[in-house]
């Protein structure tokens, strides 16, 4: 499940805790989603440690969940008023 450019609709690239569109340099928060049914999942975080609850499946691994883009990065709006 490759995540697309919502403006360019090409593959977006991963990059540490993002996504970035090779084509108008648009940032993208990684959203953490369900191996399963591809939802949004739930971050619990407690005592240092960090879950991941999906309403229809329970419990995931971190190991297993799948990134996905997420909200435009705020921020955005400066790069793309400077690319015009």
């Amino acid at each position: 499940m490759n995540s697309v450019c919502l403006h360019c609709q090409i593959p977006l690239s991963e990059k540490d805790h993002e996504f970035i569109c090779p084509q108008c340099q648009r940032h993208y928060l990684k959203q953490p989603c369900c191996p399963v049914c591809h939802q949004a999942l739930e971050v619990l975080k407690a005592c240092g440690a960090v879950d991941y609850f999906c309403p229809q499946h329970g419990l995931q691994s971190r190991t297993t969940v799948v990134p996905r883009a997420g909200a435009e990065k705020p921020g955005n709006e400066t790069q793309m008023k400077r690319d015009e």
